[in-house]
């Protein structure tokens, strides 16, 4: 329930969420984060003054405005009181969250009625898989150690038009294709000067890659898959298709790919370092990245038209 900007040198706590989210942008609607800032209730909720009794005392009216606000409906009274204790539980923990970080701006988003667990299941698809093993079978490489002389304090790319429009995933577990064509939508932006929004579809519908140290993972749409995988897929069939053309539906579909509408293409791709300054200086130079677990980045490298 954290929304940032993308400023990943200002810390490794920033890191997952500073960087191209698979998660928390892809699952947000754009006028959510939009109006984020400005809702009134999150400073009621989350604000400095709010202790616990506060927090019980309003809890009920809070989520009554969360009910109409995202239009929630319950099968019965037990499903509406269980749903009201995990938005409780979701206030607390964004409360403590704010307390850790005061420059992160925590709220009420159209999920907090779910248990961390419930929003892994249904919105996150991210494969598991090592750092030794997403070299294995593909055209993947380390990214070389580049200098970390001079690295600016505060980097957004947002602020240079590397960065497309927030998107909503759905109940598809499709993150996996949100970081990969986030990626792709940077470097394509740094090696052209256009910024295209790209198709996730496409490779929910068509990339079927496996994983070569794992045969039975496979990318399968909206039951997951890993960002090294999906480059992989792109490199051997082409590229990808605009959003425009290939639209995204946020559920499993027959593969419409047409080759002739490639907007852009792959040509490489690197598994940079897990040292943050290495991060951070993959960030400046090569365009925003894709996060894979806690542990790697994915960077695109050397996309063209």
């Amino acid at each position: 329930m954290a929304r940032r900007g993308l400023r990943p040198l200002a810390g490794a706590a920033l890191l997952l969420l500073a960087l191209f989210s698979a998660a928390a942008l892809c699952s947000a609607e754009p006028e959510e984060a939009a109006s984020a800032a400005e809702d009134p209730l999150i400073e009621q909720v989350v604000g400095a003054g709010a202790d616990g009794d506060e927090l019980e005392l309003n809890a009920e009216a809070h989520f009554a405005s969360f009910v109409r606000r995202f239009g929630k409906s319950y099968r019965d009274e037990d499903e509406r009181a269980h749903r009201m204790s995990v938005f409780k539980a979701n206030l607390r923990r964004a409360r403590r969250h704010q307390r850790l970080d005061p420059t992160a701006v925590h709220g009420v988003t159209k999920f907090s009625d779910l248990t961390p667990a419930e929003f892994r299941r249904q919105f996150l698809g991210l494969r598991r898989s090592s750092a030794r093993d997403l070299l294995k079978g593909s055209s993947a490489h380390k990214a070389p150690i580049l200098p970390t002389d001079g690295l600016p304090t505060d980097f957004d790319w947002r602020e240079h038009g590397a960065v497309g429009p927030v998107k909503n995933q759905g109940s598809c577990g499709s993150c996996w294709s949100f970081s990969t064509s986030g990626a792709l939508e940077g470097a394509h932006y740094l090696a052209t000067g256009k910024l295209e929004v790209l198709s996730e579809q496409q490779m929910v519908d068509c990339d079927h890659e496996c994983d070569a140290s794992d045969p039975r993972s496979c990318d399968a749409g909206c039951n997951g898959g890993l960002m090294t995988t999906a480059f992989s897929y792109l490199e051997k069939v082409g590229g990808l298709e605009s959003e425009k053309d290939y639209p995204y539906t946020g559920s499993d579909g027959t593969c419409k790919f047409d080759k002739s509408k490639i907007v852009a293409q792959v040509k490489n791709f690197s598994v940079v370092s897990v040292d943050e300054d290495q991060i951070a200086a993959n960030l400046v130079k090569h365009g925003p990245l894709a996060s894979k677990d806690k542990h790697l980045i994915i960077a695109g490298l050397k996309f063209s038209q």
